[in-house]
């Protein structure tokens, strides 16, 4: 322990030294500051709670516009300097260990620090006392594949000096992580030219790291994590979404095969204008199971993304699922995405239909082919492993739902859908996503409101401009 406190006091007194030329450096590497920074406000919406560790002279913390911004580091002299740079912020000289604040904050940012810490599996456990269950965690560290490039750079007084360092690779990072009770939600690999070079630079630093192969070889490496085993163990209200079309066979299915759980449940049927006597059936079933809260809404847009965005507005559960008034879902298997999400293994739980054999009629050849083929897309896109991106049932907090909404704009009312409105932004917002496998049945009743060249046509166009929201920032 007294070896540990002369190193980390060796690291105090070098990082003071440096401080004077922090700025001339930090100038120096500009173009991968402003970088770091763009992503940073990609990955953090304005106006969060963040704690930054290593925080150096604040100048990453304060681009972040936080509500509350509390910087620390191991430096007297950083701290001085970030002090006067931004007064609107909170910072201390301070070990992570010593730190006796009892606040938690929405964000914990490490930047370009954890090459730096004497023990990185204890600093991830002491940053558990600050988070909430929502709370994300981002690290930005060095690939160490970069190592003599960036040795090299500081010899040549392109790059501030360091002393020996960690060099980690990403299954040590998800490792350590796992040992401290923390799981990755997101990693992206960024940088491949290091300094600004018109038109190359811009193009390689954005479009073509996204590239298999290349991508592994990025100068920078970011991970967004959560903690796990934080959700409190407690029951939750249910609201019940079903968009419905034309459904007048299955609603009653709809209502009486979803099983018992929650504190309490509520079914939103919201009709696209059907011509079957749907309406008429629901508010019948409504007054022959008066024990159960049934509501009916009539769309006034179009498409089941707008009959989504309709029943979520209504919903007053704490928990908001879809079921998909076809029933080729089984409404039996909602219990499941409840215990997922309320046990905090996932924040957006969808369902997989392509698991388990599907009954024979249930799903075309083509839809198959064009699914998987979304599939491996959205995996890539999402940096998140998604079998199933068209299954209709989506489980969510009203509050996740609610944050999904307030930053709509950044995507605009681009899903006709409504299951992509959903991913994006969960993406966007680095929740976790989880996938609930289940068996996919065939229709009894009805035809499919879907056209798979025109709807296909329509997730390709979506897969595009996900892209350019998601990964090309």
């Amino acid at each position: 322990m007294q070896r540990d406190q002369v190193r980390k006091q060796a690291i105090s007194e070098r990082f003071d030294r440096l401080s004077f030329e922090r700025t001339r450096w930090q100038d120096k590497a500009g173009y991968y500051y402003e970088d770091q920074r763009r992503y940073l406000r990609f990955l953090v919406p304005e106006g969060l709670n963040i704690l930054e560790v290593g925080c150096g002279l604040g100048d990453q913390l304060s681009a972040l516009k936080p509500k509350r911004g509390f910087g620390i580091d191991l430096s007297a002299a950083m701290i001085k300097q970030a002090a006067v740079r931004h007064p609107e912020l909170e910072f201390r000289a301070i070990d992570i260990d010593e730190l006796d604040t009892k606040d938690t904050f929405d964000v914990v940012l490490l930047l370009d620090v954890i090459g730096h810490l004497l023990d990185v599996e204890s600093t991830f456990k002491k940053l558990r006392r600050f988070c909430k269950p929502h709370t994300r965690v981002i690290l930005v560290y060095y690939n160490f594949l970069w190592e003599p490039v960036l040795r090299l750079a500081e010899r040549w007084g392109l790059k501030m000096p360091q002393q020996q360092q960690n060099w980690l690779s990403p299954a040590d990072i998800r490792n350590l992580l796992r040992l401290a009770d923390f799981e990755i939600v997101k990693t992206q690999n960024r940088f491949l030219v290091p300094k600004k070079v018109p038109v190359i630079a811009s193009f390689a630093n954005r479009y073509v790291i996204s590239l298999p192969g290349l991508n592994r070889i990025c100068l920078a490496q970011y991970v967004v994590a959560r903690t796990r085993g934080q959700q409190p163990a407690q029951d939750y209200s249910v609201s019940i979404v079903v968009p419905c079309r034309n459904e007048k066979g299955n609603i009653e299915g709809a209502i009486a095969r979803v099983p018992s759980f929650g504190t309490r449940q509520e079914f939103i049927f919201v009709d696209g204008r059907s011509q079957d006597g749907t309406v008429q059936e629901i508010e019948r079933l409504a007054r022959h199971y008066p024990d159960k809260e049934i509501k009916v809404l009539v769309q006034d847009g179009k498409g089941k993304g707008d009959a989504v965005r309709k029943g979520f507005a209504a919903a007053t559960g704490d928990i908001l699922m879809i079921l998909d008034a076809d029933l080729t879902m089984p409404p039996e298997d909602l219990p499941k995405f409840y215990e997922a999400i309320v046990k905090g293994q996932g924040e957006l739980i969808i369902g997989s239909r392509l698991v388990y054999p599907m009954e024979q009629k249930a799903m075309q050849l083509l839809n198959l082919i064009g699914n998987k083929f979304f599939s491996m897309a959205f995996t890539w896109l999402l940096d998140e492993r998604i079998k199933d991106t068209l299954c209709g049932t989506k489980v969510l907090f009203r509050r996740d739902y609610e944050r999904i909404a307030a930053n709509r704009w950044y995507f605009g009312d681009f899903d006709p859908f409504g299951d992509f409105d959903l991913l994006f932004g969960a993406s966007k917002l680095n929740l976790k996503i989880l996938e609930v496998p289940i068996r996919y049945q065939e229709r009894t009743y009805g035809t499919t409101n879907i056209n798979r060249f025109q709807h296909g046509w329509l997730l390709l166009k979506m897969t595009v401009y996900g892209f350019f929201r998601l990964k090309a920032v």
